[in-house]
């Protein structure tokens, strides 16, 4: 029998192109193609483990190491909760992926010679990459028209308190009011332990919610840039004590100060 590595590295490579495709836009990762793209293809090598004399139990953990590298190169190491998350979903799809081609093989009676399923020398490893494929298509376009559409609202924020610089990644959000009632000076939120927000040195900013009143504690800035534009409008930086739903964002941007930068 004849062994066509070359289609075999395709294939593998397109399924794990699929995979970590899917993890990324499930879990709203946004990671640039050619990310994804080195990924699959870091994955597709592992196919050459079973050219190689090795016992089950090595080639386990030999294509557990290559799936936890595909993570990493796809995806990076942000903290190990990203990780695992990143991780378990990659292996769920994997076995759903699996258990499609599966449910085809048996239900057309396909018969499988070595890794490829084969009828007819047609492959249903390419039947189900012909149905999978527009639907990729279609769900990265969507991706890309709305990650175009945030991007104008993501901004990158660089901070000076007593004379130390902090820079952050800020989302600006055009329903935030946040304010200084009594002197109506805008007011950054930040996810950042290192500021250190403590009462003695804080400016104590009165606050009502949907859920309740409470008090925000603040520092004054000594200047502030985003988008490498200085603003001028007197702003304070006020603590987040919980870390924003957006990924990647540890700083929301007030809708009152737009108008200085955009």
């Amino acid at each position: 029998m004849k062994i066509y590595l070359d289609v075999i590295l395709l294939i593998n490579f397109s399924f794990d192109f699929i995979l970590l495709f899917l993890v990324s836009y499930l879990l709203k990762r946004k990671q640039k193609m050619y990310r994804i793209l080195l990924g699959a293809l870091v994955g597709s090598m592992s196919i050459l483990f079973l050219f190689l004399p090795l016992s089950s139990l090595t080639l386990f953990l030999l294509k557990l190491l290559v799936s936890i590298f595909m993570i990493l190169v796809t995806f990076g190491y942000k903290d190990i909760s990203s990780f695992k998350k990143n991780f378990f979903y990659f292996y769920i799809l994997s076995i759903m992926l699996g258990g499609i081609i599966y449910f085809l093989d048996i239900t057309f009676s396909y018969k499988n010679t070595g890794l490829i399923f084969f009828n007819n020398g047609l492959s249903i490893n390419f039947i189900v990459l012909l149905i999978i494929g527009p639907i990729i298509l279609f769900l990265y376009i969507k991706e890309q028209k709305e990650y175009k559409k945030n991007y104008t609202l993501i901004h990158t924020v660089e901070v000076k308190i007593k004379n130390k610089k902090y820079t952050y990644r800020a989302y600006l959000d055009t329903g935030n009011k946040l304010e200084d009632p009594y002197k109506k000076r805008a007011i950054l939120l930040v996810y950042d332990k290192k500021l250190g927000f403590n009462y003695n040195d804080s400016i104590l900013v009165p606050y009502q919610t949907i859920d309740g009143t409470g008090v925000l504690k603040c520092h004054k800035v000594d200047s502030i840039k985003i988008d490498n534009i200085e603003i001028k409008n007197n702003i304070l930086i006020g603590e987040s004590k919980q870390k924003f739903n957006i990924e990647g964002v540890d700083c929301i941007l007030p809708n009152k100060i737009k108008e200085e930068f955009l």
